[in-house]
């Protein structure tokens, strides 16, 4: 088994609970920071998106008239 960092894939972090009601742009940083292997679109709550699951993407909801803060937990897929 590889150590944290080593490049295993169940060490990755695939969700960030602690971004919800932070800055859209902060929470983008945070998870590149963490992930910087997948795509993060920036949504709109609301948004329609389709239900697929992409483990290289995490979606990441604002509000829009809310100064773009985090409204759900950012996960992977």
């Amino acid at each position: 088994m590889a150590a944290k960092g080593q490049g295993s894939d169940d060490d990755l972090k695939t969700s960030w609970p602690e971004l919800v009601g932070s800055p859209g742009h902060f929470a983008h940083d945070m998870i590149h920071k963490d992930r910087p292997d997948v795509q993060i679109p920036v949504l709109v709550v609301g948004t329609q998106v389709p239900p697929d699951y992409d483990d290289k993407r995490v979606r990441l909801f604002v509000y829009q008239d809310y100064n773009l803060k985090v409204t759900l937990t950012p996960v992977v897929g």
